[in-house]
Order: structure tokens, then C-alpha cells, then sequence
């Protein structure tokens, strides 16, 4: 059976019964048919004092293109945790549209891990996403507005910085001409996942936190030097208004039952790549396990799940999982090549020992970034059908020997919770080891510091070199007193590198800052890495050309 049909063949509970074991109330639910609902902030008030669950990070090693299970892993060790009779949820960022029609494909799990209804999550849901990319686009049309009608604010024209966004992966829209003839001037797209806006409302605590975060979009800069805010073109109430009720987590389940929230989106390269706070927020309140996914690997999401996410939520990690695959590792040890829609070749698929070890290494490294943050680490081995289990259990015993409390082989895919029991007891024994979190930088730190901490101490680079660009960036950011925000990095996730082609565990390289953008309403720095796009192009053979409409039955088909 494919993805779809198995999420389709499951008799799903009715979304009340779903938030009935969360102890969710009939009137903080707000149903979106049967089997979705947004949950009302009414239950943080209500729930204020509550004791907060465990709160469980899934992270991963530098994946290959095709990625290792991170969300499948998340989803299928909270139906684990579930089957041990712990009260548990899930929290997941929402699939985009940019990967659902582009070369990646849906982000609801696959095989027996999934969250449902598929079709829906990785769709529209509940429009959030297209709510985000109204609120942004509203603010675009404001400033070219504004500066039509007489440009009051004397914005500089060449100093804009606030780009147009979409939804859609489109690379023709990376650099656009605005407006036409001798009035017209350059801008950009950015996908809606790197939207300032997206990651707002993954960030904020509140309506209020919101409204206030998005008064403080810098836009542009006056022809004398003044950053230009949104409050200031009068555009932030709307933006809010538009978002009032994207800012309310969704309601959805697994395969299994297990109740599991999907709002907001940031991409893990080039935005900070974690769920809303507001989603894990009610789920620590309601479980006694939470499980909650960051993207990519430790260098990127759980980077900054720590450093960002954590430092402006106060929640503390109990355990972070770090997701491996053996054709993962053998790549990173030069077992062969990835390439989307061709098989995987027999270096990586096969016995090969010799790619496992060497490519264990960057396996060690992620393990050491989580204990960089003073956070227990489980290996968690997502095993396919055919892995050979000598190279399953060298993984687990040389992950121990790495610095891993646990490690443990999961057949979630292929087996639901039933098969992700083994890493659900080996989590729930690691939350019970001291967690002594920490964060890697102090946000006082001047800004080339915090990137040289994190280059230097998660990515294995020997340094960091900064464009003129960075540098007057950097110099903008500490003139406009926004030198004290935690830094989000934008580089590839297919290296510990800022070079997708540098595998394992790279050493001597240094790493390039092309460029540092100020997300003041977000509250951190962009340092954008060479060859980083805002805006994904789609592939030769896009996913979308596999969707269509079933005439005969109305429904969708050929969704991954």
C-alpha cells in the first residue's frame, strides 16, 4: 500500500475524542470538520500553573536529499510512548507547498508513521500558510504604497529589504523588476517559509506578543539612515488581524491516535526550522511526554531550537533523539551517491562496513552538539527492511561509546508504534538521567562571536570569514542596538559545512558569511552562507506532475 492509501484505510477518532485525552475542553476546541480543530489560547490560562510534561527533541545527522525519518521517527516514537501508557503528543511544523509539488514531497511521515488527514496537512490545512503570506505581502503593498503617494518617510529605494513572498517554489522570482518604466525598482520573493512573518508566528507567546513583534519589521532604511518599521507605515494591526487565528495551533492525530499539533512552518536551512512555541506550550501542559521535531540536522534545527526557540519558551529539553540511517552514514564515508529518482546504489543499500565506520563520524559530531548543550542524546537507528543487522547493532554500540546514553534500531515505517517501543523506553529511561541544558552563547556576545561559536563548535569549521556585505551589516545591526539577538544560520543541511559536497566530519574549512539580516520582529540575525537561496526552484521533474484528481472518485492521488 502507498503513503495515502494506508492513511486512508485508518479509522480515524473524531478530533473531540482526540482532545479529550489531552484534556482539551469542548469549548477550546474549534473544529475544522471531523478531523481537525484549532485549540484556543483560553487552555494556557486555564492550565497555567499545570505541571509541565517531558519535553523530547527529534534531530538527525546531516541527511541525505531523500532525508532519513526524522518526522516518521517523531511520529512513531510518540505512538510508542503512547503504547508504554504514557499520555503523550506530538508537535510537527506544517508540510509546505514549496517540497509537496517540488522534489521532496509531502511531510506528514510515511509508511505506518503519519499524522492524518494527509491530504489536508499537506495541503491548505487550515490556511495558516496563506495567512502568512497575506500578512507579509500586505505589508510589501504598504511600503511601494506609501512611497507612491509621496514617500513621506523618505524611504531610500535601494535600502527596501523587505521582500515580496510565495508559497510556491518559483526561482524566476528570486530578483524581479517592481512597478515600470523610470519608477520601477528591483526587489525579490522568498518562500513563505522564510517569511519574517512565519517565524513570528512560530515564535510568539500571545496575540499581544505577535502584534508587538510585528510593529517591529525593519522594511527598509530613509535616505539619511534610519531603519523604517511597519509600525510606522501603519501596516502591523492589519498584518495581526490577518493572523488572529493562524496563531492557534492545529489539532490533528497519527495513525495510531495520538494526538498531534502541525502549525507553523520555517524551514530548518534558511529560517529556524521548529514548530510554533505556542503548539509545545499547550502540549507541555496536557502530556506527560511531548516529542517535538526539529529540522534537519543538530546543526541547523536543534541549533536553534536551543539557542532561539528554547531561550525565548523557557522550556528545557529533557532528551534530544538524533535520527541515523546506515545509507545515511555510508554516504557521509563515500559508500556512493544520492540522486532523487534513481535507485540508491549498492555502496549504500548493501553490506559495507568500511563506508559505515568511516562515515560514522559525522554521526559523532551531532552527538556531540546535543551534549554541547548540556542535553542526554539517544541514537535512534531508523532501519529499513533489508539493513543488515550486524551494521544496526555496530551503530548502536559504537553510538554508546560516542557519548550516546541509549541507542536503539526502530522499525516505526514498517510497524507503527509497535516497532518504535524499543527507542520509546530508551527515551523514557534517558529523561530520567540529569539534563543540566545550557545554551551555546550568551546573547551579549558581540555578533561575530556568536557565529565563530557556532561555526567553530557545531559545524567543525576553523573559522569564519565575513563579505563586505556582512560587515555592514553587522555594523547596521549594533548601530540600531539589535547586536544582543541570537543568530539563526542559513546554510545547507547535506553537511556539517557550509559545501553540500564536504561529507563525514570536515575539518580546516572556513566557513563564508555572505550576508546578515536583521528580523527584528523575529527577534534574531540571519548570517546567510554562501550559495543559500530564499527562494527553492522546483526540479526537472517536479512532484507536482504526479498530482492530480481522481475523476471517478474526487479524491486526490499521487501525493507522497
Amino acid at each position: 500500500m502507498t503513503d495515502i492509501e494506508i492513511n486512508r484505510s485508518v479509522k480515524a477518532q473524531p478530533i473531540q475524542a482526540v482532545a479529550d485525552q489531552l484534556g482539551i475542553l469542548a469549548s477550546e476546541l474549534l473544529p475544522y470538520g471531523r478531523l481537525k480543530a484549532k485549540v484556543s489560547l483560553d487552555v494556557l490560562e486555564r492550565l497555567k500553573s499545570a505541571r509541565l510534561g517531558r519535553y523530547v527533541l527529534v534531530t538527525a545527522i546531516n541527511p541525505t536529499p531523500l532525508g532519513e525519518g526524522k518526522t516518521t521517527t517523531s511520529i512513531g516514537l510518540a505512538m510508542g510512548l503512547s503504547r508504554l501508557g504514557h499520555r503523550t503528543a506530538v508537535t510537527l511544523r506544517q508540510p509546505s507547498l514549496g517540497p509537496v509539488f517540488g522534489i521532496k514531497g509531502g511531510g506528514t511521515g510515511g509508511g505506518r508513521a503519519q499524522v492524518l488527514p494527509m491530504e489536508e496537512i499537506n495541503l491548505h490545512l487550515t490556511g495558516d500558510a496563506h495567512a502568512v503570506s497575506a500578512s507579509h505581502n500586505l505589508l510589501s503593498a504598504f511600503v511601494d504604497n506609501h512611497i507612491f503617494h509621496g514617500n513621506a518617510l523618505r524611504i531610500d529605494l535601494n535600502r527596501i529589504t523587505w521582500p515580496r513572498t510565495l508559497g510556491i517554489s518559483d526561482r524566476s522570482l528570486r530578483q524581479v523588476l517592481l512597478g515600470e518604466g523610470t519608477d520601477g525598482r528591483r526587489g525579490q520573493f522568498v518562500i513563505t517559509e522564510a517569511s519574517e512573518v512565519m517565524a513570528m508566528l512560530a515564535l510568539a507567546s500571545s496575540q499581544a506578543d505577535l502584534r508587538c513583534r510585528l510593529g517591529q519589521i525593519i522594511v527598509g532604511f530613509t535616505t539619511s539612515g534610519k531603519a523604517v518599521r511597519a509600525e510606522e507605515l501603519g501596516c502591523a494591526g492589519s498584518m495581526a488581524v490577518l493572523l488572529r487565528d493562524a496563531l492557534l495551533p492545529n489539532l490533528v492525530q497519527t495513525l495510531e491516535g495520538t494526538p498531534a499539533f502541525v502549525h507553523t512552518g520555517p524551514f530548518g536551512n534558511i529560517a529556524h526550522g521548529n514548530c510554533s512555541i505556542i503548539s509545545d506550550a499547550i502540549a507541555l501542559r496536557c502530556a506527560d511526554y511531548v516529542v517535538t521535531e526539529a529540522g534537519f540536522g543538530s546543526d541547523l534545527g536543534a541549533e536553534k531550537f536551543f539557542n532561539i526557540k528554547c531561550r525565548l519558551s523557557g522550556f528545557k529539553p529533557a532528551v534530544a533523539v538524533v535520527v541515523v540511517t546506515l545509507r545515511a552514514l555510508k554516504l557521509h564515508g563515500g559508500g556512493g551517491m544520492v540522486k532523487v529518482g534513481t535507485p540508491l546504489p549498492a555502496g549504500l543499500t548493501g553490506p559495507n562496513r568500511e563506508a559505515l565506520a568511516k562515515g560514522f563520524a559525522n554521526l559523532e559530531q551531532h552527538i556531540a552538539n546535543v551534549k554541547a548543550h548540556g542535553v542526554p542524546a539517544v541514537v535512534a537507528v531508523n532501519a529499513f527492511r533489508d539493513d543488515p543487522v550486524a551494521e544496526l547493532e555496530w551503530v548502536r554500540e559504537r553510538s554508546r561509546e560516542a557519548g550516546a546514553v541509549d541507542a536503539a534500531v526502530s522499525t516505526h515505517w514498517a510497524d507503527g508504534g509497535k516497532g518504535a517501543e524499543a527507542l520509546a523506553q530508551a527515551v523514557a529511561r534517558a529523561t530520567e538521567t540529569s539534563s543540566s541544558f545550557r545554551y551555546l552563547y550568551e546573547v551579549a556576545w558581540p555578533i561575530k562571536k556568536k557565529i565563530q561559536a557556532i561555526a567553530t563548535e557545531i559545524y567543525g569549521a576553523s573559522g569564519v570569514s565575513f563579505d563586505a556585505v556582512a560587515e555592514r551589516d553587522i555594523q547596521s545591526a549594533e548601530q540600531l542596538g539589535l547586536d544582543e539577538l541570537p543568530i539563526c544560520m542559513a546554510k545547507t543541511p547535506l553537511s556539517l559545512s557550509h559545501d553540500p559536497a564536504l561529507k563525514g566530519r570536515p575539518t580546516g574549512f572556513t566557513l563564508p558569511i555572505k550576508e546578515v539580516r536583521m528580523l527584528a520582529g523575529a527577534g534574531f540575525l540571519t548570517a546567510v552562507c554562501s550559495g543559500i537561496q530564499l527562494m527553492p526552484g522546483l526540479p526537472k521533474k517536479p512532484a507536482g506532475e504526479r498530482i492530480d484528481i481522481d475523476p471517478a472518485t474526487g479524491e486526490v492521488v499521487g501525493l507522497s
